[in-house]
């Protein structure tokens, strides 16, 4: 498929140029993982239990204790969640907010499968199968409006799982733009052919293994920055960040 832009005006060098990417077949969650599932990894053991963890990710947990997706905290038996102030029970059925790359990989490594790749994520969000083409967004060419995606602040929170059918992709994938960034496999490096613009040190100086990629866009995002070819960037002990995840894995050999 065409992965990133060179015709879309508001793209920053990052995002250009575009270039063809073959992806081998796979498959990805239709919706992002949840509050619901995550708890069942929070339950299991999954922060007490280092086989799940990237080194990095486990002197994480142990420095600073963690036990579950940040804000997060037990009340009278059960989880509640700090929100903008506001303590409320963890909603089951929303996104998972507010985890790092660390415990979004463990998560995955938990449940059997894997974090998407940069590129598969952007095949399943902008990949027309029928015609082939690369769509600026997953509903098609038009600018995001409020059936599409939770974008913009509307909000102040993920949307509950399955919402916004009108914005899913050609593969019937949900949730793609909007709600939560979306942590991915891939370290953030430049695409073939890249070019500094404006100026080396928007981009440039943060490639390499140290972050890893971002996509999608949260509920915070103001649209006209939210696009199918965004890229975001952070180091993968992030957790303040309005994160989560959706997880993949191999499609079986035919």
């Amino acid at each position: 498929f065409t992965m990133g832009t060179s015709a879309e005006p508001w793209a920053l060098d990052n995002e250009r140029p575009a270039h063809r990417r073959f992806v081998p077949a796979f498959h990805i969650d239709t919706l992002p993982v949840g509050n619901g599932a995550y708890l069942r990894f929070v339950e299991d053991g999954g922060y007490a239990d280092p086989r799940w963890w990237r080194p990095e990710g486990w002197a994480q947990v142990r420095r600073q204790r963690l036990a579950a997706p940040l804000f997060w905290r037990r009340e009278g038996g059960a989880w509640v969640r700090r929100r903008f102030g506001v303590v409320e029970p963890v909603p089951l059925d929303e996104p998972v907010l507010h985890v790092s790359w660390y415990e979004a990989d463990a998560y995955a490594r938990w449940a059997g499968r894997r974090l998407p790749t940069e590129a598969e994520w952007e095949k399943a969000a902008r990949h027309d199968p029928v015609t082939g083409a690369s769509r600026r967004y997953p509903w098609g060419d038009a600018d995001p409006g409020p059936e599409h995606a939770n974008l913009g602040q509307r909000h102040l929170r993920p949307a509950p799982l399955g919402a916004y059918e009108e914005g899913q992709s050609p593969y019937g994938i949900r949730q793609l733009m909007g709600d939560v960034w979306e942590w991915t496999a891939s370290d953030f490096l430049p695409y073939p052919g890249f070019r500094a613009f404006p100026y080396r040190e928007y981009s440039e100086v943060f490639f390499g293994d140290s972050y890893k990629v971002l996509r999608g866009g949260s509920f915070a995002v103001d649209p006209v920055a939210c696009r199918g070819t965004f890229r975001n960037w952070d180091l993968p002990v992030r957790r303040q960040i309005f994160s989560g995840f959706r997880t993949a894995r191999d499609a079986e050999p035919a």
